[in-house]
């Protein structure tokens, strides 16, 4: 079949009308209209440092608001491993504000600050390591945070300090006091204070025909940080944006509130499907970064500045580069909440890594079949459609792991159920695909069809798991099935019962082959203010839905993964993708791009999204292959497998009004470039495998930009169209039509690189003509290269599945740097359960090349994992022919080993090896 495709105009008038009339500007929200009134430099805050507090956890004092008079209660924790946390609360509210649960994984361990020097208009403090100093003056409000000895930040350096207390509503006040004497003065100044209050929303706020009542009045705040030498930010997923961000001085902000954003556009600060209010800023030196947990709709302003060396915190432009030093402005502004946020003082990127770990914890372990190809269509029609397509991989000879169900193959788009026509033998299905080491995904999503005849609806209205609206019914909102109910993941005995429901026993023809989506969960109300719940519905506790909003889907995706995860008593690992996701969702599973169009221009934007969200965490994530929306051409669809072969979850989808896209539908030219890079794909998974290991145990993102490998090099700061994975591949997806060559930049001064298919080497620093095509589609490449000084894993052979190649030897590819030297790690363990953990059942393995000698041993001594797999092949690039090799281990005496050498390419070839991996073994080069 030839699909056609829409140009790029196209695409993004789609775009356009889907946001015009749906989605606020900030001229809608009414918070960030308020908190725009507050002018720069000043603030009406001082502390009062009488007030200060210290104790084995941090620091206490308090801030007067010279304005209203209203006291504000200020904390300052130094946490372990070079973190500043800074929470704002008020002294005494009239109820307490929401504060963010769950994310955190653990109350982060604090040091002691000590007051060093004190006057009456200023106090420093400094962590007991002598690390980090904070600098507190008292008039107007600012801290200074140096890192040693060096100014890193200024918190509240333009006087942006944004708190608006709790309240009574005046509008009460009014009615109480008719008869009084004071009831006519009242009256005459009603008309005046109510459109004000009405201009300002400050106690109800008009959307289209939506109305949001605020029953506690307003109640956003916000908070300035000035970055002292920095001009590169990163971060804050989830936007269709380049990697680095851009100002928005004179444009609208970065807006975290998530969405149901159909066919997005592209460039642009709105929101999206999730939101990580996680912040990086890099310079030579230096990484560091805000986290500012807060879950409620949250905007970002950043303006780049510059400020007088020897005055740093002072914003007065200078004429001479050589007296100024860059400075950016961090903005942030919430609707509701308190001000949380973790100052993660790096050193270096891996550094923040961590520090962002240690706090809402680890990217989970994957089962290893879930790195594999996934096949997914809304949606594939019936068992016959689903046997016919898994046939269909077979007959073309391309692996796959998993096939997915959109929504119907439910009975009426009610989850946990299945359609009796379509899928009248649902658990021979899973049989069927299970005989083939194959798994299948199935989508639930969290609305609930009201419908009194369906249990499921009726046990959770029984039990009252739903969230309520403002006048404490059932809230209902339009979705796929109708009109639907919402249950309430935020209560924590909503997620339990919700986890149970995916037990075998309790999910009807369900196996332990089946996973499970979680889609339109930000939540998604078709005839909800832009297309989400009302912000007063309420939830567990009484708090409304605007404190809770961006957690809702981080709740669904948690309790889903716990469901799978009690299913198999604890032992399997669950695979759980989610659209909607938060700080802290990389613990449960798997990220995608959403709603995405075939169209070039959103393959190119996939790759910056993609790294935004790696390097925030979530280094699980991937874009729909193809496009979602639209059909692609075959040259587009073609690159795009290229691109997505290299990126962590790879997945082709397609809307249900597309042309089908299996693999092999689009020309046998075209199926045999598709079918080559996905059996490169799989090739490579145990070098994926290791990265998402050293991800969960090591915060190590899977994939990140060039600047994290090279943080000194100003020229990688902004590339956002080239990558490493781990630190060993550097890949350059083509995304654009009809180009012959692109240019790849070979970073790193005396760096070596060498290309991962020809094998021929390259000099660092330096940007590479690559040609990409020839004279057909037959000859289409994607550059990649492996980087000198590092050993990476691959497997002999691709068979249908990763399970099929559990037992298929390796591989090792050596590629030496200028030193002669190279390093690298294998993990291994059965690909699928807590074993790892709980018995350490794995193997890591170090693989290391020095003075002419290859060794192979064990990494972690606690690993006791058995595995019948064999190296068989080791490729050392980049060395001397020797006269001779030589092997050694535990079992056989050093004895010579048969080897073939290209000079051209300077290649070794060392066939024929039969180590088992999980022994210690050795190389020699004789010269």
């Amino acid at each position: 079949m030839e699909p056609s495709t829409e140009n790029t105009e196209e695409a993004s008038a789609l775009a356009e009308a889907v946001e015009s009339n749906k989605f606020k500007t900030i001229g809608d929200i009414a918070f960030y209209r308020r908190q725009k009134k507050l002018v720069p430099g000043n603030s009406p805050y001082h502390a009062l440092l009488d007030t200060l507090e210290l104790s084995d956890c941090g620091a206490k004092l308090q801030l007067l608001n010279e304005e209203d008079k209203v006291p504000l209660f200020v904390e300052i924790f130094a946490l372990e491993d070079y973190v500043i946390r800074i929470k704002v609360n008020e002294l005494k509210p009239m109820k307490q504000r929401y504060e963010v649960p769950d994310v955190i994984i653990n109350e982060p361990a604090t040091q002691r600050l000590t007051v060093v020097c004190k006057d009456e208009h200023s106090v420093t403090l400094v962590t007991v390591d002598g690390y980090t100093q904070v600098l507190i003056i008292a008039k107007p409000f600012r801290m200074d945070i140096q890192n040693q000895g060096e100014m890193s930040m200024t918190v509240n350096s333009l006087g942006l300090l944004y708190f608006e207390h709790l309240r009574k509503n005046p509008q009460s006040e009014i009615r109480n006091t008719r008869g009084s004497r004071l009831e006519s003065k009242r009256k005459r100044d009603k008309e005046t204070q109510k459109e004000s209050e009405e201009d300002l929303g400050l106690w109800k706020e008009q959307f289209h025909e939506f109305i949001d009542t605020k029953s506690n009045g307003p109640t956003s705040v916000g908070l300035d940080f000035s970055l002292h030498g920095f001009e590169h930010v990163y971060g804050i997923p989830e936007h269709t944006e380049s990697l680095r961000l851009r100002t928005t001085s004179q444009e609208e902000p970065y807006r975290l509130y998530n969405l149901d954003v159909f066919a997005c556009k592209l460039y642009s600060r709105m929101s999206v499907y999730g939101s990580v209010p996680l912040l990086l800023a890099h310079k030579r030196k230096q990484t560091m970064g805000i986290f500012w947990l807060n879950a409620s709709e949250t905007l970002v302003d950043i303006s780049m500045n510059t400020e007088n060396k020897t005055a740093l915190g002072k914003t007065k432009k200078l004429k001479t580069d050589d007296d100024v030093l860059p400075r950016t402005d961090v903005r942030w502004m919430s609707e509701s909440g308190i001000i949380d946020a973790f100052i993660l003082m790096g050193p270096s990127a891996f550094d923040v890594f961590n520090q962002y770990s240690r706090l809402t914890g680890p990217q989970a372990l994957p089962p290893l079949f879930a790195l594999g190809h996934h096949q997914c269509r809304y949606s594939y029609k019936d068992e016959n459609d689903i046997k016919q397509v898994d046939a269909g991989f077979d007959l073309n000879d391309i692996p796959y792991d998993v096939i997915w169900l959109d929504i119907d193959h439910t009975e009426g788009k009610r989850y946990f159920t299945w359609d009796k026509t379509k899928f009248p033998s649902p658990r021979e299905m899973q049989e069927h695909l299970q005989a083939k080491d194959r798994k299948l995904v199935v989508i639930s999503d969290p609305h609930i069809k009201v419908d009194e005849k369906y249990p499921f609806y009726c046990e959770a209205k029984s039990k009252k798991y739903f969230v309520m609206d403002k006048d404490g019914e059932e809230y209902q909102g339009f979705c796929w099935p109708g009109v639907s109910a919402y249950l309430d993941f935020t209560n924590p005995v909503v997620r339990n019962w919700y986890a149970n429901k995916h037990g075998l026993d309790q999910y009807k023809d369900s196996t332990d082959i089946l996973f499970v989506w979680n889609d339109m969960n930000e939540p998604a109300v078709f005839d909800g203010p832009e297309l989400t719940m009302h912000k007063h519905a309420v939830h567990a506790g009484g708090w409304e839905h605007r404190e809770v909003h961006n957690l809702y889907g981080f709740y669904q995706q948690w309790a889903t993964a716990e469901g799978l995860i009690r299913r198999s008593g604890g032992i399997e690992r669950p695979f759980v993708l989610t659209r909607s996701f938060f700080a802290g969702s990389q613990r449960y599973g798997a990220v995608w791009t959403g709603d995405n169009v075939a169209d070039w221009s959103y393959l190119k934007i996939s790759i910056p999204m993609l790294l935004n969200l790696s390097i925030t965490g979530i280094s699980f994530c991937g874009a729909d292959v193809g496009g979602f929306v639209q059909n692609p051409e075959p040259e587009l669809l073609v690159r795009w497998y290229q691109a997505a072969a290299y990126q962590p979850f790879f997945r082709n989808h397609s809307h249900t009004e597309t042309k089908r896209r299996e693999p092999w539908l689009f020309g046998k030219e075209n199926t045999s470039i598709i079918r080559a890079i996905i059996r490169e794909r799989y090739a490579l998974l145990p070098f994926w495998y290791t990265l998402f290991y050293m991800a969960h145990t090591k915060a190590e993102p899977v994939i990140r930009p060039l600047w994290v490998e090279f943080p000194e090099e100003a020229n990688t700061f902004a590339v956002d169209d080239e990558y490493m994975i781990g630190e060993a591949l550097l890949v350059h997806p083509v995304t654009e039509a009809g180009v012959t060559d692109v240019n790849v930049l070979l970073p790193g001064k005396g760096e070596l690189w060498y290309h991962l298919r020809t094998l021929q080497r390259y000099d660092g620093e330096q940007a590479l003509r690559v040609f990409v095509t020839l004279d057909s589609l037959v000859s289409l490449q994607v550059p990649i290269y492996q980087r000198g000084g590092t050993i990476i894993s691959r497997k002999t052979q691709v068979l249908r599945s990763t399970k099929a190649m559990e037992r298929v030897s390796y591989t090792l590819y050596i590629a030496l740097n200028s030193e002669n030297s190279a390093t690298g790690k294998l993990f291994i363990d059965d690909g699928h359960s807590f074993n790892y953990q709980s018995k350490n059942q794995f193997l890591l393995r170090r693989f290391s090349f020095k003075d002419n000698t290859f060794s192979a041993v064990c990494a972690d001594v606690r690993g006791q994992y058995r595995t019948e797999c064999l190296v068989e092949r080791v490729l050392i690039m980049g060395a001397a022919r020797p006269s001779c090799v030589t092997t050694e281990c535990s079992d056989i005496q050093e004895s010579p080993i048969h080897f073939t050498y290209n000079v051209e390419k300077s290649l070794l070839n060392i066939e024929g090896l039969q180590f088992n991996v999980g022994c210690d073994w050795m190389l020699k080069l004789h010269y």
